[in-house]
């Protein structure tokens, strides 16, 4: 009766089936490794937020790229600020709002570290300077978040030359640091509070969303792996189907053959 699993049509399903078998089960790990990942690296950075500060020469150096256990690490520094080398970084929204991030160096004992000091607005076109309150003079000790520099790779921002004097698209780090008198730290530092305050100051940027860690990519790779039993369960319905109409049909020519006897 399962004769028929031996055709050429029937051969060419078991192959399609035993194909997909193990490419449903080998995207399904894919996805249960990026969840994993991403688990990790959400656990990680809601664990970095929520550390005490440390000082910032502890977890980055002079010239080195910050390290990535380190991201969103909350760090201290102290020294001056230097407007004369102040950036602003174009095309940043904040609460849907399209403006610039104010980077300004500062300047500490140990070197100078880039401080992201927050956003302010865009002016009336596109190559109109913002208005940017002054930090506040004198020593200033400073607390954020410890960012690895920005790169094409891990923005997605495309960089570009030609912008207007004092504007970049992205805070590379190396490529600054080129630019200024002086030796910088490899990574740079979003702002959450300083001492002292000054008077008005961009908006802070808020913490990261840390969201759900990986959680679509497991939706995933379970729907990978529910896929399995679909393609086997979908041949095993496909194989009783034939079977049946086989039967049936061999039943009715037994009738047939009974009646013109």
């Amino acid at each position: 009766m399962y004769r028929f699993l031996l055709s050429r049509r029937w051969v060419g399903l078991h192959l399609l089936v035993l194909v997909l078998i193990p490419a449903f089960f080998f995207l399904g790990r894919w996805q249960w490794g990026r969840f994993e990942e991403r688990s990790a690296e959400s656990a990680r950075i809601t664990a970095n937020l929520a550390a005490a500060p440390v000082p910032l020469d502890r977890l980055d150096r002079i010239g080195a790229s910050a390290p990535e256990r380190d991201k969103y690490r909350l760090v201290t520094a102290t020294g001056r600020y230097d407007t004369a080398h102040e950036l602003v970084v174009r095309r940043r929204t904040l609460n849907s709002r399209v403006g610039f991030y104010v980077v300004t160096p500062l300047v500490t004992p140990q070197g100078a570290v880039l401080v992201n000091r927050g956003w302010v607005p865009a002016g009336a076109t596109a190559d109109a300077p913002p208005q940017v309150p002054a930090p506040p003079t004198g020593e200033v000790t400073v607390t954020g978040r410890l960012r690895l520099a920005e790169t094409q790779d891990n923005t997605g921002i495309r960089n570009r030359s030609g912008l207007p004097n004092g504007q970049i698209l992205l805070i590379e780090t190396p490529r600054i640091a080129g630019g200024l008198p002086y030796k910088v730290f490899g990574g740079f530092v979003e702002l959450t509070a300083q001492q002292p305050q000054g008077g008005s100051a961009p908006e802070l940027l808020p913490p990261p969303d840390v969201g759900a860690g990986g959680g679509l990519n497991l939706a995933y790779a379970v729907q990978w792996w529910l896929f399995i039993g679909i393609a086997v369960g979908g041949w095993v319905l496909l194989v009783r189907r034939e079977a049946r109409d086989l039967q049936t049909e061999q039943a009715s020519q037994d009738v047939t053959v009974r009646a013109a006897r």
